[in-house]
């Protein structure tokens, strides 16, 4: 609205004291005019009064000047009344004088009779009312009085009056010309407030503009300064504060962007948290805790929920404001977190908790002791069955040729599964050394995926398991070592169909799309324990031993296909419950092939 702008304010303000003093200069003028217009008129019956005086003294009896007299009352708009001892003459009645006062009232009334009585001289104005026909009339009348003596030595008594009318239309005509220079006036104040009003608030508005623009992120357009007045000061100043927080956001945005790269380069999670519990800010490794949580505890939608846990402690961090530490299993994985205070000035504004994944340094000492037992454990039963066998074919046990082929068969077997591990533990080396070679190549990975997925549909078939094959996206070409990745999905889904019991279900996700590859292998069978999921990866690890060698496996295929994805630069994880399924990702990030 008009009334609520600066110009309808400036507008407003100026009009309004322009309004005032004209007002009071109109009141003003109007007075000094009426009591003018008043002064002028008595000062022209007296000295036409005087005048009359003159005339009416230089003669013995009044009628021998009447006629002098009413020349001069009549050329003024006046009438005269003229008394001498008990005679009475008045002027003849003009047209012009619209008033005519009757003589009688020159003797009754208490103002007039002072000029007979005392011989003074008298100006008056007010009401002289007179009736006509039997109707009494109002007349507003100004009176002179003045004594005079004939040549003769006789007295008498001139009145001269005249209507107020003449002098209130003298009056009205100059009423007329002040009020409207007043309106005139008000009329070119208005317009002149208005247009000053605008230009004063035009530039106010261009930065208000500009103030809009730099708060949805426009740093670059300035205002134009066109006076060195102080709207040219507040306009150099607005560039100023402009090119200042420009500069300013400029610096928070690369510090922000230093700070995103420095947590997502950060091997342990980082968690921001608010005063009211809520996840700010989360890096790559604290999104996974997260999701293993979310997994484990089987909450679909989280919503940036924190666990329990990690609640409980936040707490206690807010009430207490100190440093608290706390330590908790997921997905068989031991997490450290240690959460801090953040303040703004005195007050705890939320808490940065950072999580450490403590699972590999509290088992790295265990896993070193196992190896050396694992591949003595491993090498010790074909190695005790070779040479069983071989003293059974020495001390002539197996009579028989069929029994000697068969001992050897045995032999065999074992053998080729001693050089399967010996294999095995070299590539593994080779790949944890960095020595792995890939022979990459372009390829269609759904007709890859199918080509899988048929490869082990008798196995599936044979075992009365249910294996579906489910492809997304519509980014087919992919540059990898189809080799490599054939034996690390070969691995996986071979696991999942031997995992998983009769009438059970395997299911094969492919999802191809601008980030990459991602490949899941769920199924439903027994499931990893949740103490033994952080070392499905490790070597030699065996969730059932026996079960696991009665199908000639050695513990070192998730190992091997870890290192495989890895060398893709992807990722591989594992989630998992017991006794209802678990699920296997890896994911090829397109970063690995686009520059192919």
């Amino acid at each position: 609205m008009l009334w609520r702008s600066v110009v309808g304010k400036v507008w407003g303000t100026i009009l309004l004291l322009v309004s005032v003093v004209l007002v009071i200069l109109t009141i003003l003028l109007l007075q000094f005019f009426e009591q003018f217009h008043i002064t002028e008129a008595e000062e022209q019956l007296t000295n036409h009064a005087n005048a009359i005086v003159s005339v009416l003294e230089e003669y013995e009896r009044p009628p021998e000047s009447l006629d002098t007299v009413e020349k001069i009352a009549g050329s003024y708009n006046t009438s005269v009344v003229i008394m001498q001892n008990d005679e009475k003459w008045e002027s003849e009645k003009n047209d012009e004088a619209d008033v005519h006062l009757p003589l009688s009232l020159f003797e009754e009334d208490e103002r007039l009779t002072s000029v007979q009585e005392e011989r003074a001289e008298i100006i008056t104005h007010g009401d002289f009312p007179t009736e006509e026909n039997g109707e009494e009339i109002h007349n507003e009348i100004f009176v002179v009085g003045m004594p005079f003596e004939s040549i003769n030595g006789e007295e008498g008594s001139l009145y001269l009056y005249q209507s107020l009318e003449i002098i209130e239309d003298t009056t009205g005509e100059t009423k007329q010309i002040i009020l409207l220079s007043a309106g005139i006036a008000i009329i070119l104040t208005t317009v002149f407030a208005f247009f000053l009003s605008t230009r004063i608030t035009a530039p106010l508005r261009k930065m208000r503009q500009l103030a809009l623009n730099v708060s949805k992120g426009d740093f670059e357009t300035r205002v134009p300064i066109l006076t060195n007045d102080e709207i040219g000061q507040l306009g150099n100043a607005f560039n100023k504060m402009r090119r200042e927080l420009n500069r300013s956001i400029m610096a928070l945005n690369q510090e922000k962007e230093q700070l995103s790269r420095i947590l997502s380069s950060m091997a342990d999670g980082v968690i921001t948290i608010d005063r009211k519990g809520a996840i700010v800010v989360t890096n790559p490794p604290a999104h996974r805790f997260l999701q293993a949580y979310y997994y484990d505890s089987g909450i679909a939608d989280a919503n940036d929920r924190l666990p329990k846990e990690v609640k409980k402690l936040f707490q206690k961090v807010v009430a207490i404001e100190q440093e608290q530490l706390t330590e908790m299993d997921v997905q068989g994985r031991s997490y450290v977190v240690l959460m801090t205070p953040l303040y703004d000035g005195e007050f705890v504004r939320g808490v940065v908790a950072v999580i450490r994944d403590m699972t590999e340094e509290r088992q790295h000492d265990k896993l070193r002791k196992d190896f050396i037992a694992n591949v003595s454990h491993e090498l010790r039963t074909p190695i005790s069955m070779l040479q069983g066998y071989s003293e059974a074919i020495i001390d002539d046990i197996a009579g028989s040729e069929e029994e000697k082929k068969e001992i050897g068969q045995i032999i065999y077997d074992e053998s080729l599964r001693m050089g399967r591990l010996v294999n095995e533990l070299l590539d593994i080396a080779r790949m944890e050394a960095g020595h792995i070679q890939l022979e990459k190549d372009w390829i269609d990975f759904h007709a890859f995926s199918d080509k899988i997925y048929k490869k082990f549909q008798g196995l599936a078939r044979d075992a009365e398991v249910i294996m579906t094959l489910d492809k997304q996206g519509t980014q087919r070409l992919v540059y990898i070592d189809p080799d490599r990745i054939e034996q690390v999905m070969t691995n996986l889904v071979h696991n999942a169909i031997r995992h998983t019991s009769e009438h059970g279900t395997v299911k094969i996700i492919v999802i191809t799309n601008q980030s990459g590859i991602t490949v899941e292998i769920k199924d439903t069978g027994s499931g990893i324990p949740e103490e033994d999921l952080p070392n499905v990866f490790e070597r030699f690890y065996k969730a059932d031993k026996a079960r696991t060698r009665e199908n000639g496996g050695t513990g070192l295929g998730l190992a091997i296909a870890k290192n495989i994805v890895e060398a893709h630069d992807g990722e591989i994880s594992a989630h998992s419950k017991w006794q209802e399924g678990t699920t296997f990702r890896f994911h090829l990030p397109k970063s690995a092939y686009d520059n192919q």
